[in-house]
């Protein structure tokens, strides 16, 4: 028996999840234990604008199985265009959550990603918050195109129910669906900086910024250096406002 589809919303030809947190979970959880491979990508007005300057990298957000609205812009985009989505569904709390569900299931997951050691610190910090989870393997992001073939091998070796990818944009989520059927994990999911921010390297926005969807503020505030990608949000927006109908094409 297949997967009942799911609602989305298309946004420049990318179908965005209409679905809510719990439902998101409840989805990837039957997903899991099916052991059918998805594709999870955690879109936000920059991969979007990344998509739309490079064919390549939309055909992979268009072909992933499930997209979720982890940016806020995205979810400004949906009801802009009269198709809102349930809720932000942020990329770090769907990690949070999802391990909630799978401690008690004793699921295995992989982390990939990040700067040397990271991964390792991220995995301590969710082991002791979700003791049931088995972490089957940690590499960092930094490797060459030369030894995917050996990161393949070691992650079907692990057969985990879970991949966390954390690498840049530009090959984070094209990394997976170039060898997702190679790869054959249940759920696949980018989750970029989380791992910094799990490994304690870097502090997640307040919940006062979080409950006025300023995250990306705090963001900038605390790191200057990021301000030319925040720039790409005020574009998304306008290209939204003047694409009009165009967008949900």
């Amino acid at each position: 028996m297949t997967m009942a589809p799911i609602p989305t919303v298309s946004i420049y030809g990318v179908r965005v999840s209409r679905l809510n947190m719990r439902q998101t979970v409840d989805y990837l959880t039957e997903t899991i234990e099916r052991g059918v491979p998805q594709q999870v990508v955690t879109a936000n007005p920059i991969i979007l604008m990344a998509g739309l300057d490079n064919s390549s990298f939309m055909q992979t957000l268009r072909e992933a199985e499930l997209v979720v609205p982890d940016g806020t812009g995205l979810v400004w985009a949906a009801s802009h265009i009269g198709q809102p989505v349930a809720e932000r569904v942020a990329g770090y709390d769907l990690i949070h959550e999802l391990m909630k569900v799978g401690s008690p299931r004793g699921w295995k997951v992989y982390l990939l990603g990040a700067a040397p050691g990271i991964a390792e610190a991220a995995a301590e910090k969710l082991e002791s918050l979700y003791p049931g989870i088995r972490i089957v393997g940690c590499r960092d992001g930094f490797f060459p195109a030369s030894e995917d073939d050996d990161v393949i091998a070691d992650v079907t070796a692990a057969a985990p129910h879970l991949l966390l990818v954390a690498r840049a944009t530009n090959n984070q989520d094209p990394w997976i669906g170039k060898y997702k059927d190679r790869l054959r994990v249940p759920v696949m999911m980018g989750v970029g900086g989380s791992f910094d921010v799990l490994a304690g390297r870097v502090k997640r926005a307040p919940l006062f910024f979080q409950r006025l969807r300023l995250e990306w503020l705090y963001r900038l505030l605390r790191e200057p250096s990021r301000l030319p990608r925040m720039l790409v949000l005020p574009k998304f927006v306008l290209k939204v406002l003047r694409d009009k109908e165009n967008v949900s094409k």
